[in-house]
């Protein structure tokens, strides 16, 4: 593989992150991937919420959770409660409902600045990821595998690959701060 794949495959993954990131903060609006974080105590180990419960959206401010074992409802009822999400979940027969309350605008405004500082993060790792791979290619160069012209291509290569990662991350995370402050 080469320096500009590896680069290339390491910062997609970087994007990728960043995307699950994003998709865990709250904006108002149900989504059932909003609960696949949260790990509930079933068969004595912890497992992903979505491994033991179908979640559905029952409208714009409310999620359906149905265990698919009825006697796990209590310890999914408190594995919601417990998250870091703010939710009161409460159970309704064999099903567990979630109503997300409405946010202020001041949490709205936190929300923002948590999706800036993730982004922040994500454009780090995409910077390092650049360092370490033209530290390579001058490695390459130092030690007479490819040409100095060749290398200098090289490096632009990466530098373009770095921009357009970092671009496409800047695009999830303004996207997602408009959905946060949108009301």
């Amino acid at each position: 593989m080469s320096v500009a794949d590896d680069a290339r495959s390491r910062m997609q993954k970087t994007a990728e992150a960043l995307q699950a990131d994003l998709a865990k903060v709250r904006t108002g609006r149900a989504h059932a991937g909003l609960l696949d974080a949260v790990p509930v105590s079933a068969y004595g180990a912890q497992t992903p919420l979505p491994q033991v419960a179908a979640v559905a959206v029952a409208d714009n401010r409310t999620l359906v959770i149905s265990p698919w074992d009825p006697q796990l409802a209590d310890a999914i009822e408190k594995a919601v409660r417990e998250s870091d999400l703010g939710l009161n979940p409460a159970a309704e027969g064999r099903r567990i409902r979630v109503n997300l309350p409405q946010l202020s605008e001041e949490r709205r405004r936190d929300l923002a600045k948590i999706v800036g500082k993730e982004a922040e993060t994500a454009r780090v790792a995409a910077r390092n990821i650049r360092r370490d791979a033209v530290a390579e290619i001058k490695k390459q160069v130092k030690n007479g595998d490819i040409g100095e012209d060749q290398g200098r291509r090289m490096e632009a290569e990466i530098q373009k690959i770095t921009d357009d990662a970092v671009r496409k991350m800047d695009e999830a995370a303004e996207a997602k701060q408009r959905e946060l402050m949108t009301v």
